[in-house]
């Protein structure tokens, strides 16, 4: 049935509950498991008069190591807890991506049949203005999607 799970983690308590109940399932499955973690660009900021103020390359380099230290350290965790468990599972790293996008297109490179991943439960206008990761990838995931709250 489920043969290759892949698994979404920001790191965050929310995302770890969509993590353990992964890896419980792979292992009840004995299924592979891919645990993702995915970095987003960085962001542009407008002035009033609607030009983009640029930061500094120095700025832009710290920004991408800050992240890439963040994910290894995700995904090191990650692969702790499913080692812990004797799940096998190997770990990816995503970096400048939109998250939904990523993992999407992850699962359909990897050949997935499943994907893990939490969701905090926003609702109305919390979810409008912050969005939700969850929702598109429910939307556009070629597999289905179990969402752990």
């Amino acid at each position: 049935m489920y043969m290759h799970i892949l698994i979404s983690t920001d790191g965050s308590e929310v995302a770890q509950k969509g993590l353990d109940h992964g890896l419980s399932l792979a292992k009840a499955l004995g299924a592979r498991v891919t645990i993702i973690t995915v970095t987003e660009p960085v962001r542009v900021y407008y002035d009033p008069t609607g030009l983009a103020y640029a930061r500094s390359v120095g700025g832009l380099e710290a920004y991408a190591d800050r992240q890439k230290e963040e994910a290894v350290a995700i995904l090191a965790a990650a692969k702790q807890s499913a080692d812990k468990l004797g799940v096998s599972a190997e770990t990816l790293h995503v970096s400048d991506a939109q998250p939904a996008e990523a993992i999407v297109e992850a699962a359909k490179s990897r050949d997935c049949s499943l994907i893990a991943m939490a969701s905090h439960g926003r609702r109305g206008l919390n979810r409008l203005i912050l969005g939700s990761k969850t929702s598109e990838v429910l939307a556009h995931s070629p597999v289905p999607v179990l969402v752990v709250r």
